[in-house]
């Protein structure tokens, strides 16, 4: 497969009301990761089940922070679910780490969960369970399809907004008001 003639690396992946699988409905994924082989993203706006107290508790990490405790994981994709993906600001460099723009980072190591417990972590950061995948050409052809758009990131929409209002808020980036698209798609 050739290499793709355009990253998304660093774009928010938007899904549109069309998006006929149930797991992708309403999302905003993070595109981490985009090159020949496929593409890497983490959910911006589902909560998981757990809160990050309850996965330090789990790594036997203390933390005395109670806003860091009651803070909501975010169910990051269906793909390695058992699996933290740390989203975050700052310029700090952790183990495992990928850049994914100037100043913005993926982090899945633990060094970056025991700053945060400890009140050093980055200014921003968002911690999800899981992330999504695409292979070989699969996301440019689901684009070709209809099923996302793609809009520029926006801290504020990564970490400042409530989750309910991201998927409304990524597209409004581009000037799409999702709530005016039918959910459904016709052919002539």
């Amino acid at each position: 497969m050739p290499a793709p003639t355009s990253s998304f690396a660093n774009q928010l992946l938007i899904a549109l009301p069309t998006l006929a699988d149930p797991g992708f409905a309403r999302a905003v994924a993070l595109i981490c990761q985009h090159d020949d082989e496929g593409a890497m993203g983490v959910v911006v706006n589902r909560a998981s089940d757990y809160t990050l107290g309850e996965v330090l508790r789990q790594m036997d990490i203390a933390c005395d922070d109670q806003a860091v405790l009651d803070q909501r994981v975010l169910a990051g994709g269906p793909v390695h679910p058992e699996r933290g993906f740390v989203v975050h600001d700052g310029d700090h460099g952790w183990d495992s780490t990928l850049a994914v723009a100037d100043g913005l980072w993926v982090t899945t190591s633990r060094d970056i969960l025991e700053a945060i417990a400890r009140g050093d972590g980055p200014e921003h950061a968002t911690v999800a369970l899981g992330c999504a995948g695409w292979g070989a050409g699969q996301l440019e052809f689901e684009l070709t399809e209809n099923s996302w758009l793609t809009a520029p990131v926006r801290p504020e929409i990564l970490f400042s907004l409530p989750l309910d209002q991201r998927w409304q808020a990524a597209a409004g980036e581009i000037g799409v008001d999702l709530m005016r698209i039918a959910g459904h798609v016709g052919h002539a």
